[in-house]
């Protein structure tokens, strides 16, 4: 028997490397951090970060970002190494992007750009694909003039799926007659979608939400019983998930929405509301932190931050602090005075911190390991039920009756 030879060209993973400013309201530490964030990134979309260039300047160059001297620098380096693609931390304008593009002759990319690729990766359902277009086109719109370069040589790749690239036919008027076409099936399917919220009953709504990889979905698999996807790459979940979930006789709606990240684009937090709706219109918003990353609390804030852009600032909260398990700490000599730090405190330390004396109910968990996962049922089960007993008085006594015979 002849075996067949696999004529298939496996496809070689394109490289990066990546660049951020060092500037008075963003240090070198937290530069490598959003850094750690955008390596992370190309990792989702398929790529491979090969290394990275970081310059302390006190605002970005208006023409090309870094100076011209740094710029020379990545030039040569990205010719030596042959790299494929240069991925800037920030927003660049189309001006920016052209003369970049004229001198490193390679593929260049922004934050934006790259997470809106991973959104157009990820979409599944007709409603995340319409909303991630309209926020592509929103970013294409006032950068067409330094883009056309991209455009014209209809390349595939990381930074260039999405609404079809041909030529200058992507002009304004283009685009923008494209954009209000997607706003208006957005309109429809939103209003499809409320009409399904409506007929959902009278159950009390749950929403997870937090920052991108946190959990959210392992926790919603534990909850409902059912499988979600859940994968160590950010941005797993994009279409609200949702499931009716029973706890102790005490059925709710339980909802599985999209992760937040720090500088996430404005256009994609536009087009993402009405997939939020889930979130607002929710009773008790369940917010899951990864308490092993060393910028949980940086993750925190721009979670509360982004609630609060979107109208559901003011929401009843449970904070969830999971992934105790791969929670690591080095331990300080009894008699070192050295002040605690986030690389010395204990997880019991933290337990007694902030966390436990903020104003929400809060639990630390291991979604993974299912430690306190039984603590968090009963937390969970008990706001629940107190919300319910307000919002639907007449239930929760037919409620009570049912416990009492069963």
């Amino acid at each position: 028997m002849i075996e067949k030879k696999n004529t298939a060209i496996e496809q070689k993973p394109e490289t990066a490397v990546l660049v951020g400013l060092v500037t008075n309201t963003q240090e070198k530490e937290k530069v490598q951090e959003y850094l750690d964030e955008l390596a992370f990134l190309v990792e989702t979309a398929g790529g491979v970060t090969v290394d990275r260039f970081t310059q302390p300047l006190d605002h970005p160059n208006s023409k090309t970002y870094v100076g011209s001297g740094k710029l020379d620098e990545i030039r040569q380096y990205v010719k030596a190494a042959e790299i494929d693609m240069v991925i800037f931390d920030d927003e660049l304008g189309g001006s920016q992007i052209r003369n970049i593009e004229k001198v490193l002759e390679c593929k260049i990319l922004d934050r934006t750009n790259l997470i809106l690729d991973i959104f157009a990766k990820r979409a599944q359902t007709a409603h995340a694909k319409v909303q991630v277009e309209l926020a592509q086109y929103q970013y294409l719109l006032p950068r067409l003039t330094g883009m056309w370069t991209h455009l014209e040589r209809q390349r595939g790749g990381i930074g260039l799926r999405g609404p079809g690239e041909t030529e200058i036919e992507t002009d304004r008027r283009i685009i923008r007659d494209k954009i209000s076409l997607l706003k208006k099936k957005l309109i429809q399917i939103d209003k499809q979608k409320a009409t399904q919220r409506k007929n959902r009953g009278q159950l009390i709504r749950v929403a997870l939400v937090g920052y991108t990889n946190v959990g959210k979905s392992t926790i919603m698999t534990l909850l409902s019983k059912s499988d979600v996807f859940a994968e160590n790459k950010l941005f797993a979940t994009l279409d609200t998930t949702v499931r009716k979930v029973v706890v102790d006789n005490l059925p709710f709606l339980l909802s599985d929405t999209v992760g937040f990240i720090r500088k996430l684009p404005h256009g994609l937090v536009e087009s993402f509301k009405s997939t939020l709706d889930e979130v607002r219109e929710s009773d008790i918003l369940v917010h899951v932190v990864d308490i092993s990353h060393p910028e949980f609390e940086d993750q925190i804030k721009t979670v509360s931050q982004t609630l609060a852009d979107i109208g559901a600032g003011d929401k009843d909260v449970i904070m969830v602090f999971n992934k105790v398990d791969a929670y690591m700490w080095i331990e300080k000599e009894e008699d070192d005075l050295l002040p605690l730090t986030k690389e010395n405190i204990s997880l019991l330390d933290l337990k007694n911190s902030w966390m436990a004396k903020d104003n929400h109910p809060c639990i630390f968990i291991s979604a993974k390991t299912k430690e306190n996962y039984h603590e968090f049922r009963k937390l969970l089960y008990d706001n629940i039920k107190e919300i319910h007993a307000v919002k639907y008085p007449y239930n929760n006594s037919l409620l009570i009756f049912y416990n009492s015979i069963y």
